[in-house]
C-alpha cells in the first residue's frame, strides 16, 4: 500500500486552519493592536500607549461590571454544574411519561436567548405574571422590583440563564452517566451505602471529567453575559447602569458614530485575561483529579 505524503494531514487540516486564522487569530491580534490606539468609528487613530488601560482603570462603571460578572459566574457555575446532573439522573428513570419531561426540559435550549429573555421580562415586569401571582396569593402587598432593583435584576438574569441551560447540560450528563458502571452502585448498596452516599462516592467520581468540562463552559459563558442583562435591564444596564456587564461596556464604548474602538478593544483584552483566571483554575483542578485517579 502506498504511504501518505507527510503533508497530507496538513492539507486535510488546511480549511480549518485558514478559518481559525481568519476569524480567531487575526481578530485577536487586531484587537490587541487597536487597544493601544485612539481609533474611532469614523476617524483613524494613532498609537497612544497604555492610555486606554489607564482610562479603564479609572472608569467607575468597570468596577460594577466586574462585580456583576463575577457574582453571575460564582452563582451560575455551581448551580448549572449540579442541577443538570440531578435532573439527568431523574429523567434516566424508566417511568411512564418521562419522554415528555425530557423534551420539556430541553425545550428552552432550542429557543433563542433573546426570545427567552423577552418572555422572562414580560413575566417579571411590575404588571407581569409573577407580581400578579404574588399579590393575588397575598405574599406581597406591593410590586416586587425584579427589573429595577440592582440585585434582584442580577438574580433574575441568573435564574433565566440557569433555566435556559439546564436542558443542554442535562443532555451532556445523560451521556456521561452511561459510562458509570452499574456494578459499582450495586456493590455500594450491598455495603450499606444509601442513595446520597452512592451519589457522592460513585456517581460524582464517574462523571468528574464531564463536571469540570461543564464548569469551564459555564464560566466562559458567564464571563460573556450580555443578552440576559441587556434585555431585562435595558441597554444602559438597569437603573443607574449598576447592572452593566463587561461585554455591555464593550458594546457601549464601540457603538455610535463616535464609538471608541480603541477603548472597546482595551476592555476586550481585559475581559480575556479576567476569563483566563477561572479557566486556569479549573484546568489545574482537572489535572489534579486525573493524577489522583
Amino acid at each position: 500500500m502506498r504511504s501518505h505524503r507527510f503533508y497530507t494531514p496538513w492539507l486535510l487540516m488546511l480549511p480549518a486552519l485558514v478559518w481559525l486564522a481568519l476569524f480567531s487569530v487575526w481578530p485577536a491580534i487586531n484587537t490587541v493592536t487597536l487597544s493601544f490606539t485612539n481609533v474611532h468609528q469614523l476617524t483613524g487613530g494613532h498609537f497612544i500607549g497604555l492610555k486606554n488601560y489607564w482610562l479603564l482603570w479609572h472608569d467607575p462603571h468597570i468596577r460594577d461590571a466586574v462585580l456583576n460578572t463575577i457574582v453571575f459566574m460564582v452563582i451560575c457555575v455551581p448551580l448549572l454544574t449540579l442541577l443538570p446532573l440531578l435532573l439527568a439522573m431523574l429523567v434516566q428513570r424508566n417511568i411512564r411519561g418521562i419522554a415528555f419531561f425530557r423534551t420539556a426540559f430541553y425545550f428552552p435550549v432550542i429557543a433563542s436567548a433573546v426570545t427567552v429573555a423577552l418572555i422572562w421580562k414580560w413575566m417579571l415586569d411590575d404588571r407581569g405574571l409573577f407580581n400578579n401571582l404574588l399579590q393575588t396569593m397575598g405574599f406581597v402587598h406591593k410590586t416586587v422590583p425584579f427589573l429595577t432593583d440592582r440585585w434582584l435584576l442580577l438574580l433574575s438574569a441568573i435564574a433565566l440563564t440557569v433555566w435556559k441551560g439546564l436542558g443542554y447540560y442535562m443532555l451532556l450528563y445523560m451521556s456521561a452517566l452511561g459510562s458509570v458502571r452499574r456494578e459499582l452502585h450495586e456493590a455500594a448498596a450491598v455495603d450499606g451505602a444509601g442513595s446520597v452516599r452512592r451519589f457522592w462516592s460513585v456517581t460524582v467520581p464517574g462523571v468528574r471529567g464531564t463536571m469540570i468540562l461543564i464548569s469551564v463552559l459555564i464560566a466562559v459563558n458567564a464571563m460573556r453575559v450580555f443578552s440576559e442583562l441587556y434585555i431585562l435591564g435595558g441597554a444602559t444596564g438597569g437603573v443607574g447602569g449598576q447592572d452593566v456587564s463587561i461585554v455591555m461596556l464593550v458594546q457601549q464604548a464601540a457603538s455610535g458614530s463616535d464609538g471608541r474602538l480603541g477603548y472597546a478593544s482595551a476592555i476586550s483584552v481585559f475581559l480575556f485575561f479576567l476569563t483566563a483566571i477561572p479557566l486556569l483554575f479549573l484546568t489545574r483542578l482537572n489535572k489534579n483529579s486525573q493524577e489522583e485517579s
